[in-house]
């Protein structure tokens, strides 16, 4: 029996609507599928690209080992390595590593001493980084350094200036200090005084090294730049234009030693206490390196930092899949 016209284009208009609805299903499908295929090219060349700057750092070990065995008492200048950007050519693309020394800054952990669980304000950390705050123009350096050590230390009573969780915990967003040692310069954002001004203009001579040793300058890889630093060490009594020349009037090589360094007519103003003669190095433990790799159409950055112990190999203490801010 032959269907009426009007079922029949019922019929026509329902099987009509399901190719359509199948052909949306089948194109979302391929969509999927090609964006899939695509995140996965990108999430492998994202890895190789990660894996080359991975081989960088491994690079940068061998050099830093090399450095150390020709003097392991004094770290060379030459081959020139101190902030000298090194580039590999590689297939799609190419890596630039940077090598500097990781230690020509303000450690924030010298704010404390002890270990552990047990870390105590110290009074000549406090006082260097006031120095420098100082030099840099930032007038607040006391309440600064006060801030930062009660953030690291141990106990919950403030120092002269500081601040501990009640001084955190009125805020809209409450939060308590950490207690530890600090694991990069960034967490000064949240320390109480830390404007955005204040952490830019600090920013480049601050590190966070991974003990509470008072800061390991070796002044043989200081620049100009830098001089702040020196007058830091010598608490203000040598002025930033004295502590440029004694760097622009630094041996090619290096001071030979410490006692070399502190013989310069110029440092003659500063009377080094012991424990700042000790401060003051000619070896680098501590390097900086900074990575950039491009491999078709990925990136990646990364940023270490690798110790060089008196004994044994070369280490990564740190790394970050960013670029220091």
């Amino acid at each position: 029996m032959r269907r009426p016209a009007r079922e029949r284009g019922m019929a026509l208009l329902t099987v009509l609507l399901l190719v359509a609805v199948m052909a949306v299903v089948a194109t979302a499908l391929i969509d999927d599928v090609r964006f899939a295929l695509r995140r996965a090219a990108n999430a492998e060349t994202t890895a190789q690209a990660q894996w080359y700057a991975l081989g960088a750092e491994d690079l940068a070990r061998v050099e830093i080992a090399h450095l150390t065995q020709v003097d392991p008492r004094r770290t060379p200048l030459t081959p020139e390595w101190n902030g000298r950007p090194l580039n590999f050519p590689i297939e799609e693309g190419a890596i630039q590593a940077t090598l500097s020394d990781g230690q020509a800054c303000f450690n924030l952990n010298s704010l404390v001493e002890g270990e552990g669980e047990t870390l105590n304000a110290r009074p000549q950390g406090a006082a260097q980084f006031t120095a420098l705050a100082r030099t840099l123009g930032v007038g607040a350096g006391a309440t600064l350094a006060a801030a930062v050590t009660d953030w690291i230390d141990s106990d919950q009573t403030p120092v002269a200036g500081g601040a501990e969780d009640g001084a955190y915990a009125g805020g809209r967003r409450p939060y308590r200090t950490s207690g530890t040692l600090l694991a990069e310069v960034s967490e000064l954002r949240a320390v109480r005084g830390f404007d955005s001004a204040t952490y830019v203009t600090l920013r480049p001579h601050l590190c966070a090294l991974p003990t509470t040793d008072l800061s390991p300058i070796n002044v043989n890889t200081l620049t100009e730049a830098q001089a702040p630093l020196l007058v830091m060490l010598s608490g203000g009594a040598l002025g930033e234009g004295a502590a440029r020349q004694v760097i622009v009037r630094r041996p090619a090589e290096g001071w030979t030693d410490v006692n070399a360094f502190w013989a310069e007519p110029l440092m003659a103003a500063v009377s080094p206490s012991d424990a700042l003669y000790d401060q003051v190095t000619v070896r680098t433990r501590f390097f900086a390196l900074e990575t950039r790799v491009t491999y078709a159409d990925a990136e990646a950055v990364s940023t270490a930092l690798l110790e060089a112990p008196l004994a044994g190999p070369v280490r990564t203490v740190a790394r970050r899949w960013s670029l220091a801010e």
